[in-house]
């Protein structure tokens, strides 16, 4: 970017995240920081790290699967730009995810946990700090090519995305947990973000994208999944070709910052350091409308029970 500006990016203590806030501290004119995870040893630590390379870095202790905590988190953020402890807001980095196991499980606002931290919780978060933005700045959510049947998908029989209205996605399961539940439920919520991306264009003038690092097999996703699925991510992960953290957390943060990426919005999708044009299920206007909608009536005072 031409002006440096402040990078905020949530999830950024392990794997893909960590490496995006080491790339971003050891750049030439590096952005302040602004980093959203858990409080506590490990979120010290990468803000140290960054910290040793010469970056301003605040630490923000948040929760994601609170909405509470989501938007205590996205007031303290806005404290530190009006005070200026940090410079100007020129990119959001939506990197946290989870991919939880069992699709019973709820958030605290009772929310099913994956779609409630893939989506709602940076929805809440993007919403609360959209006036905060100095442009030209952007927003770059974190997306996957498990929104549709791929390669890699048949290959391990693994299901697509079921797509369904967003406040029944948002619903708790009541059946027995399955990996394959939990893979819908994770490919419903990559594919809710495309949608969001695309609407979110529309209400705002923030360069929005969508970024697929490849697929990292071995990384602490899918750390609920059983002990023999981990086990077969661990082998995969030493494929030549696959995907690191390392390999693709300085490919995030230049999508972020680089003046290579200005152009970059309408929540286009780039793998890796490749713009790509996403399958047709991931643009319907209606869809994304409704998502757009349904969002807000979830992050308000509506809470969603448990299905019948």
């Amino acid at each position: 970017m031409t002006e440096p500006g402040t990078v905020l990016i949530t999830g950024p203590t392990r794997n893909l995240g960590r490496h995006t806030v080491l790339s971003l501290a050891a750049r030439p004119g590096r952005p302040d920081l602004l980093l959203v995870g858990r409080a506590g040893r490990d979120l010290t630590a990468v803000a140290d790290e960054a910290r040793a390379l010469g970056a301003n870095v605040h630490e923000i202790g948040c929760d994601l699967a609170s909405l509470a905590d989501v938007r205590a988190a996205a007031a303290t953020a806005r404290e530190l730009l009006d005070t200026g402890a940090v410079r100007p807001l020129r990119a959001l980095i939506a990197n946290a995810g989870v991919m939880s196991a069992d699709t019973r499980r709820a958030s605290a606002d009772g929310y099913e946990l994956t779609f409630a931290v893939n989506h709602l919780a940076h929805a809440q978060l993007i919403g609360d700090l959209l006036g905060s933005f100095t442009t030209p700045a952007r927003i770059v959510l974190i997306g996957s090519n498990t929104y549709h049947a791929n390669f890699w998908r048949k290959l391990l029989h693994v299901a697509e995305a079921d797509w369904a209205d967003p406040v029944e996605l948002a619903r708790p399961a009541t059946g027995e947990p399955s990996v394959e539940a939990s893979g819908v439920a994770y490919s419903n919520a990559k594919l809710a973000i495309l949608y969001y991306a695309h609407e979110l264009q529309r209400h705002t003038d923030v360069n929005v994208s969508v970024f697929e690092p490849g697929w990292m097999p071995g990384t602490a996703l899918g750390r609920g999944a059983p002990a023999a699925f981990q086990a077969m991510s661990r082998a995969l992960a030493r494929i030549p070709g696959v995907s690191t953290p390392q390999r693709s957390g300085p490919l995030l943060a230049a999508l972020a910052v680089d003046d290579k990426w200005a152009h970059v919005r309408d929540g286009a999708f780039v793998v890796k350091d490749k713009l790509t044009e996403v399958q047709p299920v991931a643009h319907d206007r209606g869809r994304e409308r409704r998502l757009w909608e349904a969002t807000a009536e979830l992050l308000g005072e509506r809470r969603v029970g448990r299905r019948q």
